[in-house]
């Protein structure tokens, strides 16, 4: 099913426009966090043709690896380190054009270029997770992907 997902548009903004009802479709009537968080990635991974698409919880003084698509993953990330980190400890979104050059970047994979990390919140506004999601190519992200996932994560439950 997740291959049936792939869209074809000319530009990324058509591609997230196809792909919002669909995920919508995914999640509805589905009231379990994991299994909806794992079909978002794999919706996103498949529709987006992205390298990674991943969740991490807060646990403590960690982020804890949760459902996700793509190659291995790092299972554990320390609070303000690497993107995923400080995407957490700064309570904002984070959009990386080379990961080279990002200070105290964690190479999950060699081939990661760039990415955007989004921490996700509880009712209260405490940081729950952060949802990351990176590309191969240098400079993929920007504030229209910002705006989409958002919208694609305003569909899950905390």
């Amino acid at each position: 099913m997740a291959e049936d997902l792939l869209i074809t548009g000319t530009t990324k903004e058509e591609r997230y426009q196809s792909l919002l009802p669909q995920i919508k479709g995914l999640l509805e009537g589905e009231s379990d966090l994991l299994a909806n968080m794992g079909n978002v990635c794999a919706a996103l991974k498949y529709g987006m043709d992205f390298f990674w698409v991943g969740f991490y919880f807060v646990k403590g003084d960690e982020l804890v690896l949760g459902p996700f698509q793509g190659p291995v993953a790092c299972t554990r990330i320390r609070k303000g380190k690497g993107v995923c980190g400080t995407s957490w400890q700064r309570n904002e979104v984070i959009i990386v054009e080379d990961v080279e050059k990002f200070p105290g970047h964690i190479a999950c994979s060699s081939l990661s270029r760039s990415e955007i990390v989004l921490p996700l919140h509880d009712s209260q506004g405490a940081v729950k997770a952060v949802f990351d999601v990176d590309s191969s190519e240098l400079a993929s992200f920007d504030r229209n992907d910002e705006l989409y996932l958002k919208q694609i994560l305003s569909l899950l439950s905390f």
